[in-house]
């Protein structure tokens, strides 16, 4: 096998999405052949090369795991948490063995659609903004928005000195707090409740609904295993 990035390599084994595994080598937490690997530009060869990750080699899975979970409010989306809130591994833990991880984020006070697998190459492949994935979301607001606002909402704001990319709101249900459901081709953090503000709205309830064609369809606190269908639909995302 020819030598590859060691981000790839490490993806492919299911450490975590490539750029999770950028954080990892400039951290001084992998190395080969012994050696520790700071260079983002390091390759390796992963059928020669003894590559280790905090002391413990690569073991590449046989069968990937891909999972569709319906995270509750008040829930890290991490796997760990230094101030001991409840994270998502406490919601699979019993049930997958595997090494899962996160594909993406959803904050401590949103709901709602996320996944989870063992592939990095996969969650690289839904949070890398070249493929465009879209991710629905419905949001219970303190006020409305007026028809200027919602073109802007739609052409996109500044945001941390970069506009955002062009996004679909619509109006689900009026009122004094309505509920909207916007549809974004990005995930910038707190980007859905960011965008809400930058008009002077909060956002008082969020829940991701759909991530591409997949949309939410058990229980909050619950998951399920995504079918192969699913899985090679994710995959042919351009």
């Amino acid at each position: 096998m020819a030598e590859e990035r060691l981000q790839k390599i490490m993806a492919r084994a299911g450490i975590a999405s490539r750029r999770k595994a950028e954080e990892y080598i400039t951290a001084g937490r992998v190395s080969v052949n012994g050696e520790l690997a700071t260079e983002l530009g390091a390759k390796a060869d992963a059928s020669t090369d003894v590559i280790k990750v905090d002391g413990k080699a690569l073991r590449f899975p046989s069968k990937h795991v891909y999972i569709a979970l319906n995270k509750p409010k008040e829930v890290v989306t991490t796997l760990s948490d230094p101030e001991g809130r409840k994270t998502v591994r406490h919601l699979i833990e019993r049930k997958i063995k595997a090494r899962v991880f996160p594909v993406g984020r959803l904050d401590y006070h949103s709901e709602g659609l996320l996944l989870l697998t063992t592939d990095g190459e996969f969650a690289n492949h839904i949070t890398s903004p070249k493929t465009h994935v879209e991710k629905t979301y419905v949001a219970k607001v303190n006020g409305n928005l007026n028809l200027e606002q919602l073109e802007q909402f739609r052409a996109g704001i500044p945001l941390h000195g970069r506009r955002t990319a062009p996004a679909q709101i619509k109006l689900l249900k009026p009122g004094t707090n309505p509920w909207y459901e916007i549809t974004l081709t990005e995930g910038r953090q707190n980007q859905v409740r960011i965008m809400f503000k930058n008009f002077g709205r909060l956002v008082e309830k969020l829940r991701r609904v759909r991530i591409g064609k997949l949309k939410l369809d058990v229980p909050v606190g619950e998951f399920r295993h995504l079918t192969d269908q699913e899985v090679s639909r994710f995959l042919k995302t351009k």
